[in-house]
């Protein structure tokens, strides 16, 4: 494969790409800037820009042809392939006002959110079916996550704790 690089790179071409490098927040797309960028100003191969971005030589040579094919817009990521997503921002926005109200306040008969139950309700919300699984990886998205209650026992006499550390030492000798 012939050394790849990007020569006559025009001042203005210069100036989008010094642009997109320091304005994006996509590491992807400032590394593939980056790439442009050393070959431009440095005059420097693929092999050398790999030792200094840490991608492969192949990686790099593919990024400089996207780039002299299709500009500045070839660095951005093409769409991706597959069915769409069933889960949309109305979706996601029902999901958490849902999880964060006590089922009983919404008129249902129970008081504890289940995988299953969030997703039977969502699903005559919204119309969307998601498997129990699809709604748990929506929450662990939303950084939450469905647990047991943990009942604390606890008693309304006032020596109720110095009682039980009590028991407990006598358990533990």
């Amino acid at each position: 494969m012939r050394a790849l690089r990007i020569d006559n790179l025009p001042p203005s071409a210069h100036q989008e790409l010094v642009e997109l490098y320091q304005a994006t927040k996509l590491p992807r797309i400032r590394t593939r800037a980056q790439m442009i960028l050393l070959s431009a100003e440095q005059a420097l191969k693929a092999p050398q820009i790999a030792l200094i971005v840490r991608e492969s030589e192949r990686t790099i040579q593919r990024w400089l042809k996207r780039y002299q094919a299709e500009g500045i817009n070839g660095l951005q990521d093409a769409p991706k392939s597959g069915k769409p997503s069933k889960v949309s921002l109305s979706y996601r926005q029902q999901l958490l006002s849902s999880v964060r109200q006590r089922p009983r306040n919404l008129g249902l008969e129970f008081s504890l959110w289940t995988l299953a139950r969030l997703a039977d309700y969502l699903a005559e919300q919204t119309g969307v079916r998601l498997s129990q699984e699809g709604v748990r990886l929506q929450l662990k998205a939303m950084e939450i996550v469905l647990s047991r209650p943990q009942h604390k026992i606890s008693s309304p006499d006032p020596d109720y704790l110095v009682k039980k550390r009590r028991l407990k030492t006598r358990e533990t000798s």
